[in-house]
Order: structure tokens, then sequence, then C-alpha cells
């Protein structure tokens, strides 16, 4: 795509030959990279020019607003509104957008021209525009301007050719995109100008300051009103150049940046510096015997992977803690953006392979992040901790760090930190901890939570073991069981628990708040710590084979609530989004590595393309790319925080990768090609090798991998139990029984089934806490009052944690009849959801809540007899961040006999569409009547009101509780 982007400017832009040379630098890996991979479709990434790893990211801005314009830059959009110097590549939450620069000629405006009224913005030719790592080009229309940029390291270096050599201006906007909290922008001489904005987005307290110097003077410069924009007027030329530095520490540090980095007016010097930075970098990993499609994806994979981190380090050592404090230090590099939830499945792993020294400097900015912000990062962005995304999957980055030799770091205060994320409270962690689950009632996304939370436990476990903290790292192993106790053994599937009971109704293919951006299917296989015992509680290799088979071929399609970000599906396996990516590698450890390399090559054939909708989801910051750059060289870490990588399907007859330590393993897979993809037998350094793994440090002595590529699977390879990958915890913790029938809210009585995972321990229960012994359980029974379960497993001496289930009988016979449907996934525990004595709380994903969409809800509440009723209510929810609004109002009806109805009273809607954040409201009133039958009639909105974000999309009514005394 590169090349015909290269030809096409050429011819289409006379006035720029003379400045712009289509050259190469030879045969090298940065030929292949194409940037405008993945700024289609929903792959957020942008095109701009950086540098490896670099603070600045100087990127065209064509997207304000929306899922898609994350990044600023969408390839399907033709008007920019100029060119800023940080963006983020491939989050599915946009930030950055700092220090706009856009050249102009004409009319002033400090108006964008989002709104349609005449502005700043422009026309481009999309034909004209050409990436290339460190470099970018593009001809805009409206003035006939064309625009090139580079960048060092911390300075972005713009290029600007104009048509109209008499008419040359420049626009600086510094509210672009984000909330400004702050900002400045002076003028100090007639080629500078010096300032800070400080904005509000994700990252709610952002620090940027800058410095911006022209080589040729300002002859006028026009504020507007706020000082946030400026306008400047240059004398006659064709030329004019600009650099731009920046630092997160303050003004005077943006001024040393930029004269250690750029003292010079040598755009193309910046700018081959910048390639050859990209060529050192991608020669880390060459490869040969492809495709040049395969070359083209695979090396603009490498370079994704190497964009984030971001360097947020001074020149001078200065940086900006996450206390927002100034720091200085020069014994290590400090850096920003750290996506783990994506990046610790494999581009930290990968980094533990080509990144040794820079992973020593990613792991003590993790402790320095812990020093100053009292904990380590889960997305932390400009030193700010966004609160985005679940675990704390620092942890797994620096276990695996270490794991794999890299210990240039305080050991003592790495374990210090990674177990202190371990204990707080929050995001259900203390759950987690003392309940050995987190209750769907208590927290959202409950089932990812408490697998993800197992697994950073066991990389704890780990470590500990390793330092030699054994009495710790069996704690850990404990925790990192917990996974078992969301895993129901009578459908495979793991689910949450709510009031210790399997939330129901349950559809596996459901989008709901129990999972993380994601279904039952995706988080059903997430045990990379314990894959064995999962196997076991499956029913063995075969049932496993089975577990796998299905998910890839299931079908498609989802219900629930939709979650945009499950694409790139085979089934309901989502390669769009990372909880499904190791899922493929799993058939190893069931002896089938055949379907493995089937559907790895599948994913890497199918999924990924070198069209700018190359990628089938967000790249979240490599990870996406990482994937696809391990698996085409023939391995995956299923299980980071481990050694072992799993053997997969290379892409390629030839890659080299070149190690710190100066050795370079080689992988060869001589007879390799699409239809040769199956692996029929390994050689490593010339002997033969019959596991379906490999160790990391076979990778750091250096040697040959070796591959025996067939057409068909091999019945040998990888299958015998001894040649499988292991990932087991040898310490066995139990399980805690599950209520599989009960309801919370009975009539009459409720039928109690338990079950446990644990089938070799007696599962136990009693009705008081101080019962320490309890009744073996042997089958169903019922309970006719309000009652306090407690069960728990037990086998000999050795006990699972206590699980306590309340049951509530409703006063005399009180039935609901709903005359509308509520929506599956927010069912609030079903039909008597709204009659059960629990009243939902302000978090609506906790699941107490029942929620109608697009209709009205009508419900009748049968009393059983005739009655006195003094008052009637009923509890709403409105959250208009998540399309849910009050009813426009509620009438409450009576009847004597079911069939015919009087209206007891109408009560209005008093709260504004309009409120911010979560309101809680009951909609009562007092009727003293006689009746046996009382209607609730809900008016919905129907549809989001004008004005909202969601306008003209269905809307919800969440309720709970219909109170009547």
């Amino acid at each position: 795509m590169m090349k015909s982007k290269l030809i096409k400017s050429a011819i289409c832009l006379s006035f720029f030959l003379a400045l712009y040379s289509c050259h190469r630098r030879g045969e090298s890996p940065v030929e292949y990279v194409d940037p405008f991979i993945g700024t289609g479709g929903h792959g957020h990434t942008f095109p701009g020019a950086t540098r490896p790893f670099g603070m600045v990211q100087l990127s065209p801005d064509t997207r304000l607003t929306g899922w898609d314009g994350c990044s600023g830059y969408h390839y399907s959009d033709s008007i920019v509104y100029g060119f800023s110097h940080t963006h983020l590549s491939g989050t599915g939450v946009s930030d950055y957008g700092d220090v706009l620069l856009m050249p102009f000629s004409g009319n002033i405006y400090f108006n964008n021209g989002a709104d349609g009224k005449p502005g700043y913005r422009s026309n481009f030719a999309k034909e004209s525009e050409v990436a290339e790592p460190g470099y970018y080009f593009m001809e805009l229309l409206d003035d006939q301007i064309g625009v090139e940029l580079t960048a060092s390291e911390r300075v972005g270096f713009h290029r600007y050719t104009f048509n109209k050599t008499e008419d040359r201006k420049v626009i600086i906007d510094l509210s672009h995109r984000d909330e400004v909290l702050d900002s400045r922008l002076e003028q100090i001489d007639e080629f500078t100008l010096t300032g800070y904005r400080h904005s509000k987005a994700w990252a709610e307290k952002q620090f940027v300051f800058f410095r911006i110097v022209f080589d040729q003077p300002i002859a006028d410069i026009i504020y507007n009103d706020s000082k946030q924009k400026a306008a400047l007027a240059f004398d006659s030329g064709r030329q004019l150049k600009a650099k731009v530095a920046i630092s997160a520490v303050d003004e005077e540090g943006a001024k040393k940046n930029l004269e250690a980095e750029i003292q010079h007016w040598d755009f193309e010097k910046i700018r081959n510096e910048a390639g050859k930075a990209w060529e050192e970098q991608l020669n880390k990993i060459k490869v040969a015997g492809g495709t040049e499609k395969q070359k083209t994806v695979f090396y603009t994979a490498l370079y994704h992977t190497m964009i984030a981190p971001n360097l947020y380090h001074d020149i001078d050592g200065r940086f900006r803690g996450t206390d927002l404090q100034i720091h200085q230090d020069t014994t290590y590099t400090n850096y920003t953006v750290f996506s783990l939830w994506d990046t610790y499945r494999s581009t930290h792993p990968l980094y533990t392979i080509i990144e040794r020294e820079r992973t020593t400097d990613f792991v003590k900015t993790f402790l320095r992040q812990y020093l100053h912000g009292g904990r380590l990062p889960m997305w932390e962005l400009a030193g700010n901790y966004t609160g985005c995304m679940i675990g704390y999957h620092a942890a797994p980055v620096i276990a695996d760090a270490y794991a794999k030799g890299i210990t240039n770091f305080d050991i003592e205060l790495a374990l210090e930190a990674m177990t202190h994320s371990s204990m707080q409270d929050r995001l259900g962690i203390d759950d987690f901890r003392s309940k050995g689950y987190i209750p769907s009632d208590v927290e959202s996304e409950s089932v990812s939570k408490t697998l993800e939370y197992a697994y950073d436990d066991w990389t704890i476990a780990e470590m500990a073991n390793r330092v030699g903290k054994s009495d710790l790292a069996s704690v850990y192993y404990q925790h990192a069981q917990n996974y078992k106790n969301v895993f129901d053994l009578s459908t495979g599937f793991m689910r949450a628990r709510n009031n210790n009971r399997w939330f129901y109704p349950f559809e596996a293919a459901e989008v709901n708040f129990n999972y993380t951006e994601a279904n039952s299917w995706q988080y059903s296989y997430y045990v990379p710590q314990d894959v064995e015992t999962w196997i076991e509680m499956l029913g063995g290799d075969k049932a496993a084979e089975q577990k796998l088979n299905a998910i890839f071929t299931a079908d498609s399609k989802t219900s629930g609530r939709d979650q945009a970000d499950i694409t790139g599906l085979i089934g309901q396996y989502a390669h769009g989004n990372e909880p499904s990516h190791h899922i493929p590698y799993l058939y190893n450890f069931v002896g089938r590595p055949d379907k493995t390399q089937k559907y790895v090559r599948q994913i890497m054939d199918e999924l990924y393309d070198d069209q700018p909708d190359g990628l089938s989801g967000n790249e979240d910051c490599g990870q996406m790319s990482s994937w696809l750059v391990m698996s085409a060289l023939g391995f995956y870490p299923v299980a980071p925080g481990s050694e072992d990588y799993i053997i997969g399907s290379p892409w390629f007859k030839e890659a080299a990768i070149t190690l710190e330590n100066g050795n370079v393993f080689r992988i060869t897979a001589t007879a390799n090609s699409e239809k040769n993809k199956y692996v029929h037998g390994l050689e490593l350094n010339g002997e033969d090798y019959e596991k379906s793994f490999i160790k990391h440090n076979d990778i750091l002595k250096g040697g040959v991998l070796s591959f025996n590529m067939e057409d068909h699977p091999s019945t040998t390879f990888g299958v015998d139990p001894s040649h499988r990958p292991t990932s087991k915890i040898e310490t066995n913790a139990l399980a805690i029984p599950a209520i599989e029938t009960g309801d919370k809210a009975f009539i009459g009585s409720t039928k109690i089934a338990i079950s446990s995972v644990s089938k070799d321990a007696d599962i136990r229960y009693a009705f008081s806490p101080n019962d320490q012994v309890g009744n073996i359980y042997t089958g169903p029974f019922e309970i006719t009052e309000s009652a306090d379960l407690y069960v728990w497993s037990q086998k000999g001496d050795e006990r699972s944690l206590v699980a306590k289930s309340q049951f509530f009988k409703i006063p005399k016979k009180r039935i609901i009849k709903l005359e509308t449907d509520y929506a599956n996934h927010y069912s609030g525990g079903g039909d008597n959801a709204l009659i059960n004595f629990v009243r939902g709380k302000a978090d609506f994903r906790t699941g107490d809540w029942q929620g109608y969409e697009g209709v009205d809800l009508v419900a009748t509440v049968d009393l059983g007899s005739l009655e006195l009723v003094n008052e009637v209510k009923i509890g709403f929810l409105q959250d208009e961040n998540s399309w849910i609004f009050m009813p426009l109002e509620v009438e409450f009806l009576v009847s004597e006999d079911g069939k015919t109805f009087k209206s007891a009273a109408k009560v209005a809607n008093t709260i504004s569409y309009k409120e911010k954040g979560v309101v809680l409201k009951d909609f009562g009133v007092g009727i003293n009547q006689n009746a046996r039958y009382i209607k609730v009639v809900a008016k919905s909105r129907g549809l989001c009101p004008a004005g909202h974000k969601g306008a003209g999309g269905k809307s919800w009514v969440f309720a709970d509780e219909i109170v009547i005394n």
C-alpha cells in the first residue's frame, strides 16, 4: 500500500516534487511497514510520525469525537483539523491531541469548522497521503499546502510548502479535543512561542508544556479571546518549518528537550534519523520466505508493538510521577501509557525477548508509580490512574520479567507492590480475597474479575516462590484457584454467582455486565495458570477438546447488550478483543497441537490484512499486533509468568531474532506454505525436539528451531502427555459449593439444590454461622421460611471458604404478573425481582435491577386477597450516560377482581434527563383503597431524547421493588 501511495503523491503534487524524494533505504523491514494499517475499521491507530516508544506522536487529526476517533484519525475521513503532537495507538477511549498546528492561507477563523461554519479545517487529498515510519505527508486541498511531519523522541518537526507564497499563516490551538483546565500561549521572541496546556479527558489531570520555534520570523500574531488559540502570519516564501518540543515537567524542560534533540533546520536529516531508528528496531526480527502481503502485515505489526509505552522523561532526567509532582532520576528511563489489561498477554512477553533493557525500565517505572501514587498501574496515562479495565496486570509483567532473567530492579519492593495491588478494597478485590469469588450483586464484571485476579495472584505466587518466600507463595497459590468458584460443572461455563446461586437465566452467548467486554464463551477458557486442572474439571482431554471445538464452531450471534469490542469472530472466539487470544493454543494441552496450528493459521490469514481495516479489533497499544508477531514466529506465551512458549504454526520459512546478548535465534520451516501448515516435528539446534513448547532460555541462548511442515495433521507430534506443555497448581484448593436452584424470594417454599466442582469432598450446609459441623448434603431439600444458608466443601480437616445465601419468604400469597418483557441480561434475578424485598444498589450493572428497553413497564401484583392498601411505590434508577432514564410518569391502578382496573394516581417525573451521574428515585402515592390487584404502568421515553448522545436510539427504564403497604 505504501508504495502505491508514494507514486500517487509524486504524480499529483507537481509543486512538491522538488522537496519529496521517493527514495528507498535499501531492502529493509522499514519498506514493508504501512502505518495506514489499523487506521480504518475499528483499529484506532494513527499514521503520523513518531520514534520507537517516543514521547511525540505527530499526526493529523481528522476526527474529533466518537469511538472510531480515539486516535484522532480515521482512514475514511477527508477533512483535517490540524496536526497535534500526542496520540494514542489503538485504544478504546480517546485522549491526547495536544498542541495542534494548522497551516492555512486566507481569512483567519479561530473556529475549527466542525460545526459547519467557516473554520480553519481543510479538505485533503486522500491519494496524496504518505506514511512511513517516522514520516508523514498530506496535501491540504483548500489552500494547496503540502504538510510534512517527522519527529525526534521529544520534538515534532513540521515542514509546510505553500502554493500561495504571499499568504502564509499558521493556527495554534490549545483547546483542541480535550477539556482545557488551564493554558498559556506566549510569544517570547520573533521566532518562538512557549506555554502549557493542562487538560482533562481520560487522564483527568494532564500536563503538557511546549516550546514552538519557527525558522522564519513571525510577522504578526492574533490571539482569540481566551488566548488558547493564536493565528500567526509570516512574510512571503515557499516553505515554513516549525519545531515543537513537549514536556510533562515545565516549559524549561521543553526548551531543553528541543535544544538537545534538534539544533538545526535540516528536516531531511531528522527524517532519515527517524527512519534509521525504526530500521534498527525492526531489524531485531527479520523474516523471509513469505508473501509480500505477509511481510507487510508482519512488519507493520512489529512497528505497532514499538509505538507505546511512551517515553515520559525529559532529557535532564526529570519526569512527572503518579503523584503528579516532579521527580528526577537519570539511572533509568521513565515511561507512560500502560494498557496492561491488553499488553500483559503477549506484548510484554515479546519485550522480554527483544526489549530486555527497556523491560527493566518498564518495571522500574511501575515501581516508581507505586511509590509516588500508592499503587501499581492498571491503565496509566500521563501519570494518571485512569481506573480503566480490570485486574492488577502490572504483577504478571513483573513476574514474567523476573522468570525470564530480567532482575535488575528492587525485588523486595516489586513483591511488596504486587501484594499491595492484591490487597485493595476496591473493584471487588476484597470480596475475592474474603469470599473466594466476587458476587455479581456486589460488583459488576464479577466473573472476569474473579478469573483475572486469580491469574494475577498466581503470578505473585510464582514470583514469591522464585525468591524463596514459600509461605507467601502458598497463600497466593490458594487465591489463584478461586477460578473454581465461578466454574459451573453442569454447563462447563464460567458463570456469575448472586446470593451464591448461579446467575440465571443463563445464555453463554449473552453479553452482560458479568463479563468484561465479552460473554461467558470468551471467558470460560481463562485459566492459563492451571490449565490441566481445568481440563480435569471438564472431564479430561477428550471433553476439553470438545469444549475447545465448541467455541470455534458455535453460532457467532451474540445476545444481550451491544459490545463493539466483540469482533473478529470465528464461532464465539473473538480475536478482536483480548480475552480470547490464548484460546487456540490450549489444544496443545490436550494433545491436539494440529488444531492449534489450524486455527492459528486461520486467524493470521483471515483476521489480519494489509489494508487500513486490516485489524479485526482495536490495536490496544500493541497487543493485537504482538499476537501476530509471536504467532507468525511459531510460538505464543499462554501464561506470562511461566517460561514456556506454546508451539503454533509459523508464517514464514525463515526468521531470525537478534538478541541484546549478541545471540541470534533462528527459526526455519523450509517446506512452509499456505497448505503446509501442520507441524510434523521439530529440531532444536540439530537435535530432535518432541515437545510442543519451548523455554525462554532456549531462545536467549540462540540457535536454530527447525519446523518440519506438512499439509496434513501429524498423529504423533505433541500427542504424548510427556511432550505437552504443563500448567498446573500442585496444591489443591477446595471449591465453594454453589446453589443450583433456590429462589432468593419465594412463595410458600423453595427447593435448594447444591453442587460443587470438588467431587472428592463433602458438601456441607448449616443454617447458623456458629454451626461448624453442619449437615452432609445428599440431595435437594426444601425450606419454607426465611433463612440464612451456609455452605462449604470439606475433605477431612480441609475446608473451603463458607458462602452465605439469604432466602426471603414473600409474605402472604403475593404474585406478580409482568405484561411487558424485561431484557434477559437485566432480569434482576427473574420474574419475582420486583417483589423480592431486595432493593437495587446504585450500580445498575450488579444485576438487581430489571431493565426494559424501549417499552413501558407494565406489572400487576396479586395480593392474594382483598386488603386495605395505604401506600404503593416503585423504585427507579437513572444513568443518562448508559441510556437509562426515569419513566415519564408512573400510573398506579387498583382492582378487586383483576379485570376491571381504575386509576388510583399518576406520578409525573421531576428528574431531568440531563441529570448527570446515577439517580435513584421512588415514585409513590398514598391511596387508602381496598384492592387485591395493584397494576403499575411506568411510561418509557421510548427513544433517547434529542440532544442526548444516544438520540434516536432506544432508551431504558430500570426498576426495582414494588413496595405495597
